[in-house]
């Protein structure tokens, strides 16, 4: 089996001891304005230029999954609404293909971007169980280009992976969130996670890398 045909969810039993993949019912955050916000920055190019690509965030309307095996359409959700499209999760679930056990793959996420906002998301797979320099390359390569466009990635995690904060987040069974921002040219990366009770998290791209090994992205 190809290693990112890998459902995402966590059975109730797992999220005991995981953490996991549920939330009450769908919370909307405050909203930022949709499109792309670029933030002042001290960082310089090598000509003393500002880097206008050392931090950006995009404005997204955040809305927390209402069960265990929806975290596939809220995350595609959360990069929809930062394009201007407001579906609700169900209508997302339904594109998806998403049942009880989950939504299938990074492709399912990317095809229904595709179909919603005109056709520029491609899935980009990190096969291994560890991310190699490359692909984390990569990785921060389809961050910048993707969020400078406006574009949140959905990324399929599993496993266990530790936030700026010190916090960690487990997923075990597999998830699906967005990565929404970045700072220092994408060294570090803002999550907005569907499960977490904290709905945002900056994490290390090498972090977020390891976290999608063996499944994908939507960039």
């Amino acid at each position: 089996m190809n290693p990112i045909m890998k459902k995402s969810y966590l059975s109730v039993a797992g999220l005991l001891v995981a953490g996991g993949c549920v939330a009450g019912p769908a919370m909307a955050a405050p909203a930022a304005p949709a499109g792309t916000a670029p933030v002042a920055s001290p960082h310089t190019d090598k000509g003393g230029r500002a880097d206008k690509r050392a931090e950006r965030m995009v404005g997204i309307e955040y809305q927390a999954q209402p069960n265990f095996y929806y975290c596939g359409p809220a995350a595609t959700r959360i990069a929809l609404s930062a394009q201007g499209k407001a579906l609700s999760q169900d209508e997302v679930a339904k594109r998806l293909g998403t049942t009880e056990a989950g939504t299938d793959s990074a492709l399912d996420t990317t095809r229904v971007l595709n179909e919603l906002t005109g056709g520029r998301y491609k899935t980009t797979e990190i096969p291994g169980p560890v991310a190699k320099p490359e692909e984390i390359d990569r990785l921060r390569a389809d961050v910048l280009a993707a969020l400078d466009a406006g574009r949140p990635v959905v990324a399929n995690v599993k496993g266990t992976a530790v936030d700026t904060d010190g916090s960690p987040h487990s997923y075990e069974g597999g998830h699906y969130l967005t990565l929404v921002g970045y700072r220092d040219g994408a060294d570090l990366i803002r999550v907005a996670d569907p499960a977490s009770p904290v709905a945002e998290y900056w994490m290390t791209l090498e972090k977020v890398a390891n976290w999608i090994a063996e499944r994908g992205y939507s960039s």
